[in-house]
């Protein structure tokens, strides 16, 4: 049995709390290594020894830094097939979805290989009589970020991307479900040439987020999860004076107006609803055909493609997607399969019941297609996160547009159209975070930023981007003068500038 413990000042701290949680294979349904769980003592000496560190990389220039960015993305580079197959071991995604997962984080590493630039402040010559303004971006301490297992490279390199990079020092506390990679990133860190207590890792549960969330030093939290827990998450740490980002829910939904190109619709609906099991905050679960003619042609299509998908273990190099995360999570999202029947609505394709010879204890979940679904339902307004697609009808662009804007979600929506007049117009007055025209899972490239409305987020600063520059620091703006009496007038005093 392997044991998977925290990572602390460079070093793996072994035999500490005793308290253990199992790590499933989800293609076996078999335990396959325990990870420790941090007691509030542990997440104390991990937070003490970014605290140790915290001076030291705070005063290395930001050049310096980015070259530590630079070789951290050399070295996961090199080993992207090493870390997509231990990805995929535990968390169950297909190894090409691994990969995806790990260079997307990547890219918020090249971003902040750019930090230099980043930071630069602003500087006004003359804002009075021989003053000078100038601004600069400070980090904040030791820092802290909570992540999902459904992302388990790509969302910590999110955060602690750029927090370190502007100057913190990181903790970080991944999910318990699929720990590995985290771990492995946090050496990978360590070999780039960042000092020790720089980035440190905290296994646990709901221990280890409280400990975080009200620990003094510890200056702002990001997290990722659930609304409702991303709710408590952001209420805990305001409570405690933190700075907090916490991304919730989604139920994101895809708009097909009549002109739209059916034949990449139906790829790109397959791909965005079904692909890595629906376990993704951007999945595309529901789908609004605009009119009757493109609701039943849709419908048609889709019946037509669900039986192409080849569901395999994680690494079947042909398999579309692989099992979901735990036996827990398969039974919840089979639970909403239920409820959508009980509902009223129509299953017209039901993945419960999927076994695959030889892995017949794995964690698989066929595709399942609803349609006749209505916005009272509960199952259409809570987040299935599985591989589920519900057909919800609209008579016009009007009551489409009306469904993802009264969502009590606002994480992402996509729109298909070749009309670009229409596009335009769902994109400015759409009550969501994130917009995709054509695009049906529109996470933004690295350099903007990511960031969900209503209940899918709580915070007023988005993730990545300059939106994560400004989160990670603190601005401090200094007003100088510098007198000499031999060039100014006799008479001459300090008067602050003023509109006249």
């Amino acid at each position: 049995m392997r044991d998977i413990h925290h990572f602390i000042g460079g070093k793996s701290l072994v035999g500490a709390s005793g308290r253990f949680g199992d790590v499933m294979d989800p293609n076996t349904g078999q335990v396959q290594a325990r990870v420790q769980l941090a007691t509030t003592d542990e997440v104390d000496r991990a937070v003490q020894a970014a605290q140790a560190a915290f001076e030291g990389w705070a005063a290395t220039n930001p050049q310096r830094r980015a070259r530590v960015m630079f070789e951290f993305k050399r070295l996961v580079e090199a080993r992207m097939d090493e870390l997509a197959h231990l990805l995929s071991s535990e968390h169950g995604k297909v190894i090409a979805d691994s990969k995806g997962d790990l260079q997307r984080g990547l890219e918020v590493i090249e971003f902040a290989c750019g930090i230099p630039h980043a930071l630069k402040g602003e500087y006004t010559q003359g804002a009075g009589p021989g003053i000078d303004v100038y601004s600069m971006r400070q980090p904040l301490g030791v820092v802290a970020g909570i992540t999902p297992f459904n992302f388990p490279g790509m969302i910590p390199m999110w955060m602690f991307g750029v927090a370190i990079a502007v100057g913190n020092t990181f903790v970080l506390k991944p999910s318990e479900r699929d720990p590995s990679v985290p771990v492995r990133l946090a050496e990978l860190m360590l070999e780039a040439g960042a000092p020790e207590g720089v980035l440190n890792v905290v296994h646990g549960d709901k221990v280890a987020v409280d400990a975080l969330l009200t620990h003094p030093q510890v200056h702002a939290v990001s997290f990722v999860g659930s609304s409702d827990i991303a709710h408590y998450v952001y209420r805990l740490g305001a409570e405690h004076g933190k700075r907090v980002q916490a991304m919730g829910g989604a139920k994101n939904h895809g708009i097909v107006l009549p002109d739209a190109d059916m034949d990449q619709v139906i790829k790109d609906l397959t791909g965005a609803a079904y692909g890595s099991a629906g376990e993704r905050c951007m999945a595309l679960p529901v789908v609004v055909p605009v009119g009757q003619k493109t609701a039943d042609a849709l419908r048609e299509r889709l019946v037509a493609e669900i039986p192409s998908l080849k569901l395999g273990v994680s690494t079947d190099p042909d398999a579309h997607y692989g099992p979901v995360v735990t036996a827990a999570h398969k039974a919840r999202v089979e639970g909403w399969i239920a409820k959508g029947v009980e509902e009223g609505a129509e299953l017209v394709v039901d993945g419960r019941g999927f076994s695959l010879q030889g892995h017949e204890q794995g964690y698989f979940i066929g595709p399942s297609l609803f349609d006749q679904v209505k916005p009272t339902m509960e199952s259409y307004r809570e987040e299935i996160f599985g591989p589920v697609l519900q057909i919800v009808r609209a008579e016009s662009f009007e009551e489409a547009l009306a469904l993802p804007s009264q969502h009590q979600y606002g994480n992402g929506v996509a729109i298909f159209t070749q009309n670009g007049r229409a596009a335009r117009d769902f994109a400015a007055r759409v009550n969501v975070g994130m917009v995709g025209i054509n695009v049906p899972i529109p996470v933004p490239v690295a350099y903007h930023t990511f960031g969900g409305w209503k209940r899918s987020a709580f915070g007023d600063i988005n993730q990545h981007g300059m939106e994560g520059v400004r989160f990670w620091t603190k601005t401090k703006t200094v007003t100088a003068r510098w007198p000499d009496s031999a060039l100014e007038h006799a008479d001459s005093s300090f008067v602050i500038p003023t509109m006249r």
